[in-house]
């Protein structure tokens, strides 16, 4: 479960390519040089971008630089979803867009890319639109379409900077410590008690050297990040019709008053208001 290059496959005579992935059940936490736009539809999962990592409900549309490591967002989700994902040429910006004065707004979007990009509200519905209509288009008309996608989004205040400094794989190489290891271990510890002894030693470092390492990458404790994990499948449970006790204990919570002041905290709002509004959906 390192970290791993993907060599992205873009057909000769085409800078980019459009296609819709399902990789729900594979740990891919992975880079490429490649510019990469990602948008998905599911009720909830797991956004982990450089050192960023949160959680988006109903859907995400994500824009990331050349080499930035980060996880697929359909990882471990347990609902039904749609993906579309856009790969262009490492080469995109400087043989389409350098030179052209009416791309210069496009230029500065796709070098702020490095710190990846999740947009929100209207420019996310609009661009979700024609992203779906971008898959029945030729060749020619694919490209119209995503400068105009893109156009929308280098012009957009609707957004969240997942990272404040440059995090592509150049930081990660050198480091001999995997975070698949680590996902690996929560993934199947969660729901009951996590030790941070235990994984430290998994990964051949002393508790105090592990906690430093796992703040360094993730801008979170330990504890913090299993508790969001644990509050993410809560989120799925929830929506699957599963009273909030039994969500609470099934993903290793022992209080539900300490639950619902987490989820609150976590979410914006309690589990069962949580229930209630995405019931509909």
């Amino acid at each position: 479960m390192k970290i791993q290059k993907e060599e992205v496959l873009i057909e000769p005579g085409h800078s980019f390519r459009v296609f819709s992935p399902s990789l729900r059940n594979y740990f891919y936490w992975h880079y490429h040089p490649e510019y990469e736009l990602i948008f998905i539809e599911g009720l909830t999962g797991i956004r982990h971008v450089g050192q960023h990592i949160s959680s988006f409900m109903e859907s995400d549309l994500v824009f990331i630089g050349s080499n930035i490591p980060h996880l697929n967002f359909d990882y471990g989700l347990m609902t039904d979803y749609q993906q579309i994902v856009v790969q262009l040429k490492e080469s995109f910006l400087k043989d389409t867009l350098i030179g052209t004065a009416e791309f210069t707004n496009i230029q500065l979007l796709f070098k702020r890319s490095v710190y990846g990009i999740s947009f929100q509200g209207e420019t996310k519905k609009r661009a979700a639109k024609m992203l779906k209509e971008v898959q029945r288009l030729n060749s020619f008309e694919r490209l119209i379409m995503l400068l105009e996608i893109f156009n929308l989004l280098a012009q957009s205040d609707e957004y969240i900077q997942l990272n404040e400094e440059d995090t592509s794989v150049k930081l990660f190489l050198n480091d001999k410590l995997r975070m698949g290891n680590i996902y690996d271990y929560i993934h199947h510890h969660y729901y009951k008690n996590t030790d941070v002894n235990e994984i430290a030693d998994r990964i051949g470092l002393s508790t105090a050297a592990f906690c430093r390492y796992f703040k360094r990458q993730t801008n979170m404790t330990f504890t913090d990040f299993v508790n969001q994990y644990r509050i993410n499948h809560a989120k799925t449970m929830l929506l699957q019709d599963i009273n909030v006790s039994e969500a609470c204990y099934s993903v290793g919570f022992q209080s539900l008053s300490y639950f619902n002041k987490l989820f609150k905290k976590l979410v914006g709002c309690g589990p069962l208001e949580f229930k209630k509004q995405f019931a509909n959906s």
